[in-house]
């Protein structure tokens, strides 16, 4: 059986630790036909990718949109734990390779998750007007800021993990973009971090 971290921080129902382990069994699944998740992270699908997911939800309204997502993760994540607490917001996935779109879509009808995937480049989709974005393991953050700012709606906030070069990427960044971050040290990874970022504008 799967148990909830502690440092999670907060109460998951038998229902959506169910929902969680659904989906663990679907991404499992596909990855048999199409790149979801590594193979040498399956046998810890949940300490890797789902708790890694888990961790950057506190139960935030409104539209939340998941720049490529790939594989659901944060995007299916996030959208399980929404329902478990009663959240009816839209949480769109945007994801521009179409077997991972069809391997969302199935998510959602298979969980019932209130999804909307959007098969289409986050440079070119119709922007989300999102209270939250997220995005884990995409791309460097000066670039992301170009996304996040496309999709984000005013006074919005990005929440994304980033990897061990987390501290470059935002000296980078700032050389582009102006932003108020406040960083958090990933539970999962020691030299990963979870950046929640507001105020975007451009230098």
């Amino acid at each position: 059986m799967t148990t909830v971290p502690r440092w999670l921080e907060r109460d998951v129902s038998r229902e959506t630790l169910d929902a969680l382990e659904e989906y663990a069994a679907l991404i499992l699944k596909w990855t048999r036909k199409i790149n979801l998740i590594s193979a040498s992270t399956q046998d810890e699908i949940f300490d890797r990718h789902i708790w890694d997911s888990a961790q950057i939800y506190s139960g935030q309204t409104g539209t939340w949109a998941d720049l490529g997502s790939g594989g659901g993760l944060p995007g299916v994540v996030i959208a399980i734990l929404r329902q478990g607490d009663g959240i009816r917001d839209s949480t769109v996935l945007i994801e521009s390779d179409q077997r991972k779109a069809t391997f969302l879509r199935t998510c959602g009808r298979t969980l019932g998750l209130n999804l909307k995937v959007v098969a289409e480049r986050i440079e070119t989709a119709d922007p989300a007007q999102a209270a939250v974005v997220s995005a884990r393991a995409l791309i460097n953050l000066p670039e992301l800021l170009a996304f996040a700012d496309r999709h984000l709606a005013e006074n919005g906030t990005c929440v994304l993990l980033k990897g061990a070069t987390w501290q470059q990427e935002v000296a980078q960044a700032r050389r582009h973009w102006q932003f108020s971050c406040r960083e958090t040290q990933s539970k999962t990874h020691a030299q990963a971090a979870i950046l929640e970022i507001r105020d975007i504008a451009r230098v």
